[in-house]
């Protein structure tokens, strides 16, 4: 039997086989994210599906997860991070073989979904266990950790997937995961610890998680329509059931002693602050991200394999400046070191939408580099604030939030990108990066104003 976690985290011989199996989980679950973007084309011929139907297989794994990660992670609190994240383990590792298997773009896209929320069982709580696996003056370097492995599986996705797509069908982009889970499972078993904290006496609120799904599903629905030029009467009833459902669903919220969506965790300054910033940054990484292979290879003349290289400078650096910020937040508030982090990200996004229009590969690499580290040296000291404010035995719904606030970031910053194109068509990535700037500069005063919060841990 693993034992159970302490303030002092575990000792270092299991820290590391729990670290391991952590880090397979995620690596898997972000990869999946993004492999399948790469494999579309060939996707879609393979099954006979046209190229607007077979972003389905993307929407599918991306809408399972943000609709159910806050519910897992309240259940995480419920009955432990450790059962949550095994059983996502296996139902991402059985899901990764129905999606090799499928033979039709509906079975592939139902596999995805199930795939999705094994996704989301590993994204819920992961930060909730490194909080219990690392002691508590450390933890800077766990979340430091878990940043790199995140900027590392984001920017390996396309590679890997060329990668394989070159020696193997599509298929393999999903067998793949099954020895890689397997291998994580084995080591979670073992050596994940237990939280000693739990939520007891709660229950899990079935009424509450189907409230939250619909709401967050309605909300990214409305986003992508409207982004999209979708009929605005569709845009307006998913904007009105949004409206009703979510207002009754946070009026239920506030009558719970410990609510499925943490409006108890709202009402820490701090932790509410670091939300938003975080809302902030991923939007503006997801504009700048989106719309930058466009101006790449339809303005600058690259070709594919040019745009790719052009923009891996920006995950290598946040990989680099990730560990080195989870060791400043020891001794450097979380809020300075955000604040400068996304001042250096808004300067390196207002850098490239003023790039000259022939520019060489250094006027590139220099402003990617300088968005990643200032990206860096933001995530780390942000996911430690976000997860550390929150009381022990509720970093479950910390965990959650912040995956959320991620994946909102994401979402929104997508949407935007196509609104942009629609708005300036042949202008649309400097709208985009003139957009993403401004983002980048509200989240580093935000930042910038935790610092008047104090520096503690909630317990």
């Amino acid at each position: 039997m693993p034992q159970t976690a302490h303030p002092d985290g575990i000792p270092v011989p299991q820290r590391y086989g729990a670290i391991v199996a952590i880090a397979l989980g995620i690596t898997v679950a972000v990869l999946d994210g993004a492999i399948a973007n790469v494999a579309l084309p060939t996707i879609a011929r393979e099954l006979h599906a046209s190229p607007a139907e077979s972003i389905w297989i993307v929407n599918a794994y991306q809408l399972a997860i943000i609709v159910s990660l806050l519910s897992l992670s309240f259940l995480g609190d419920i009955v432990g991070y450790r059962r949550v994240y095994q059983w996502g383990l296996l139902l991402f590792c059985f899901t990764s073989l129905f999606c090799a298997l499928s033979d039709s773009l509906g079975m592939l896209a139902f596999a995805r979904v199930l795939q999705g929320f094994g996704g989301a069982s590993l994204m819920s709580v992961n930060s909730a266990l490194i909080r219990i696996i690392y002691p508590q003056r450390y933890l800077g370097r766990g979340m430091g950790i878990n940043s790199l492995i995140v900027a590392v599986s984001t920017a390996a996705g396309p590679t890997v997937a060329a990668a394989v797509l070159s020696v193997a069908s599509w298929k393999w982009l999903f067998f793949i995961n099954v020895p890689v889970c397997l291998a994580a499972l084995a080591l979670a078993l073992r050596f994940l610890p237990d939280n000693a904290q739990k939520a007891r006496g709660q229950k899990f609120d079935t009424l509450s998680a189907i409230m939250n799904a619909l709401t967050f599903g309605l909300l990214i629905s409305a986003l992508s329509g409207f982004a999209q030029g979708q009929s605005g009467k569709i845009i307006l009833a998913e904007l009105v059931a949004l409206l009703v459902i979510g207002t009754l669903f946070i009026r239920r919220q506030l009558k719970m002693p410990i609510p499925l969506l943490p409006i108890d965790l709202l009402r820490i300054p701090i932790f509410t602050l670091s939300l938003c910033t975080s809302v902030c940054s991923f939007c503006a990484q997801m504009l700048a991200m989106v719309s930058l292979p466009f101006f790449l290879q339809n303005v600058a003349g690259r070709d594919e394999v040019a745009t790719g290289l052009l923009l891996t400078p920006w995950p290598l650096a946040t990989m680099v400046m990730a560990p080195i910020a989870g060791q400043l937040i020891e001794r450097v508030h979380a809020g300075l070191l955000g604040g400068i982090g996304l001042a250096m990200f808004a300067a390196g996004l207002f850098a490239l939408a003023w790039l000259p229009a022939a520019p060489g590969d250094m006027d590139i690499i220099w402003r990617m580099i300088l968005c990643g580290a200032g990206f860096g040296l933001f995530q780390s000291p942000n996911n430690h604030t976000i997860v550390t404010s929150a009381p022990r035995h509720r970093s479950g719904g910390a965990s959650g939030m912040l995956g959320t606030a991620r994946l909102l970031g994401q979402t929104s910053g997508a949407a935007l990108v196509a609104l942009m194109f629609n708005l300036f068509n042949e202008h649309g990535t400097h709208a985009s990066l003139l957009l993403a700037g401004v983002f980048s500069s509200a989240a580093a005063i935000v930042s910038t104003s935790r610092m008047t919060q104090p520096k503690h841990t909630a317990e």
